[in-house]
């Protein structure tokens, strides 16, 4: 499925594929990206007996020690039953942080540049997947489905067989469920 253009006007529908792409594969954890909480909460309401795991902005993204999800969203989501991962980005992290000082680009920001030609929300699918395996969050070894979007809301799902960031090349994108045409 392909949305004609990006952003949150998409997220019911972006989550009830991605739940039902999970029931008919028999995929067992949704990885959905949520910087203020309110995709993983809309995904909490429809996921029934599907693990929703939330992976969120880390401490910090828009300013020293701030948090973009409000405390009592993440104990909304802690109620119902969904772990809400706050880390460093995957594919930014420490390269970002050299460049912001010195400048030049770094393999970490090349391969998200290269990603998104496929679209924002497919580089955040790979790369909030990968996050939730390497804190243990989700199992190794198994597909799982990560839904992100194209910056607010979700407008994108994909298949995933993700892999830890020490083996990150080995990720393997199995399906795109769905994604923004215009990103």
């Amino acid at each position: 499925m392909h949305w004609e253009t990006k952003g949150p006007k998409n997220t019911d529908n972006t989550l009830q594929l991605a739940l039902d792409r999970a029931r008919e594969s028999e995929i067992k954890h949704i990885v959905v990206a949520s910087s203020t909480g309110r995709t993983a909460l809309n995904a909490a309401e429809v996921a029934g007996d599907l693990e929703v795991h939330c992976v969120s902005y880390h401490i910090g993204f828009d300013g020293p020690g701030k948090d973009r999800m409000p405390d009592e969203t993440r104990e909304k989501l802690r109620d119902k039953g969904i772990t809400v991962l706050t880390t460093t980005h995957l594919l930014a992290g420490v390269d970002r942080g050299i460049r912001n000082k010195f400048g030049g680009v770094y393999p970490a920001e090349i391969m998200a540049q290269t990603l998104r030609m496929l679209g924002q929300g497919v580089k955040v699918c790979v790369e909030i997947s990968g996050m939730a395996l390497d804190a243990g969050l989700i199992p190794h070894g198994e597909e799982v489905i990560a839904v992100a979007g194209s910056g607010a809301g979700a407008d994108t799902a994909v298949v995933i067989l993700p892999a830890h960031s020490n083996h990150f090349l080995d990720t393997k994108v199995k399906e795109i469920i769905c994604k923004p045409r215009d990103f």
